[in-house]
């Protein structure tokens, strides 16, 4: 989308210098608003970009919803999260399309997500893991499940790790950590609502979504 957006500004931009032609207001006006409105995307995506901060495949923004927030930031903001949100303090966002390798995530593989001993996320109220096709959209499961939490009744592993298992299909024996996945592409969302300090403070790592070979 940036790269159109930046080739539809730059088309109208060299046809204007290099292709003279009789100017009208309405011409003017209308390439104007595509321009302005085209470079208005493409630097608030750059923004987003800056600003975003990415580890293990997951991308996160801080501030958040802070009413001094700059109309820039905003709209960097919005390119990444949209929708809304709240402070930082409230509540914190993650959201990946890939595995930790960087390849997309897809129904036709397996994926687990590892939690270690005492790693699930630092919170005050709750925490959820949501799954949607590559739209964002609630896709239809034989278990109605679009999402587990500490509230979903998740069984953890003998040394206190848990495991969540993203795939299309049951995992035999971890029906209570599975979260159907779409048979297509799909988008992961980790909220966080009332986090940590670990959090806050950029300290808490989410684990990578690891491909099950």
């Amino acid at each position: 989308m940036v790269i159109l957006n930046g080739a539809i500004c730059a088309y109208f931009i060299i046809n204007l210098i290099f292709f003279p032609h009789p100017r009208t207001v309405r011409n003017d006006v209308v390439q104007g608003f595509l321009i302005g409105a085209g470079l208005a995307f493409v630097i608030a995506q750059i923004y987003a970009r800056i600003k975003a901060t990415k580890v293990n495949g997951w991308i996160t923004m801080f501030g958040l919803g802070e009413p001094d927030n700059g109309m820039m930031l905003r709209a960097a903001h919005a390119q990444l999260f949209p929708g809304p949100v709240n402070l930082s303090q409230e509540a914190m966002y993650w959201w990946t399309n890939a595995d930790g390798a960087g390849h997309a995530l897809a129904g036709g593989h397996n994926y687990i997500m590892h939690f270690p001993p005492d790693g699930l996320p630092p919170n005050n109220a709750f925490w959820s893991l949501t799954i949607g096709d590559s739209h964002n959209r609630f896709v239809d499961n034989p278990i109605n499940r679009y999402s587990v939490s500490d509230r979903t009744g998740l069984v953890s592993n003998a040394d206190g790790s848990v495991d969540i298992y993203l795939q299309n299909s049951a995992p035999a024996g971890h029906e209570s950590n599975w979260l159907p996945a779409p048979a297509s592409n799909f988008i992961l969302w980790l909220r966080v609502y009332i986090p940590g300090q670990a959090i806050l403070d950029g300290k808490y790592i989410v684990p990578p979504i690891l491909e099950v070979k």
